[in-house]
């Protein structure tokens, strides 16, 4: 089931749920990719109708940020569940491991896509990484070739929004692959050059404000999560006084 949050449709599924849609859509081997907005990438879907379509027309849309669930709650929508990519990300790479599943790692700084792969192969044995690449190119259709002559089961593109979603709207039919996730720099939690928030930050949902402390760089980008809580409780009101 698809919920509405200011014009991103957003699947409303459990972690669990969430990961065997991608079992299947891996199964189905056609292309499919998933995206991950937080509050962040859904503002910025409500103003570039091109990159809502492609949120939009995506096969699994997983809430990863505390912030849309809570405008899905303001507007009395509410979803089961935040979903974090990198947690989405590892859950699939150990349903991989079960079936010795093959997976292409895409993005980040040279280097990064291989240690990640490295640590992932680590904690899940019968993980096949078939390749990787970094997220530094500037023609496509060499990077398509590498990946599809590699064949793998599932393909993380991790380029950040929206050139991540993008790519993956782009190439779909082009590229050889059953499931590609968009996970933003998820490769360098992979990897271990990024730590996660604290597990009580997490359940708190503070893990933005771990981010900002850690990097206080991103201040601008995150000043659209309050804009977005403020778009959904505007969007609130309107619907109550129009019945």
């Amino acid at each position: 089931m698809k919920i509405d949050i200011m014009g991103v449709l957003f699947d409303n599924v459990t972690m669990d749920e969430a990961v065997s849609r991608g079992a299947e859509l891996i199964k189905e081997h056609a292309g499919a990719y998933c995206v991950t907005p937080n509050a962040e990438i859904a503002w910025e879907a409500m103003h570039d109708e091109s990159f809502r379509s492609i949120v939009n027309g995506s096969d699994l849309v997983l809430p990863d940020g505390a912030g849309v669930v809570m405008g899905a709650k303001i507007l009395n929508r509410p979803l089961k569940q935040k979903v974090a990519g990198i947690e989405f990300a590892d859950h699939m790479a150990a349903h991989l491991a079960k079936n010795q599943g093959r997976l292409y790692l895409l993005g980040s700084k040279p280097g990064v896509a291989e240690l990640a792969g490295e640590k992932l192969c680590r904690k899940y044995p019968g993980l096949v990484i078939c390749g990787t690449a970094d997220g530094y190119f500037s023609e496509e259709k060499p990077v398509i070739e590498k990946i599809n002559a590699a064949k793998p089961d599932v393909l993380f593109v991790c380029l950040g929004a929206p050139k991540q979603e993008k790519f993956m709207a782009s190439h779909r039919k082009e590229l050889d692959v059953g499931l590609m996730i968009g996970l933003g720099g998820s490769l360098d939690g992979f990897a271990g050059n990024v730590k996660r928030a604290p597990k009580w930050m997490i359940r708190c949902n503070l893990e933005w404000l771990y981010r900002l402390m850690k990097e206080p760089k991103r201040l601008g980008r995150m000043m659209r999560l309050p804009k977005f809580i403020r778009a959904c409780k505007k969007q609130h009101r309107l619907e109550v006084k129009n019945g």
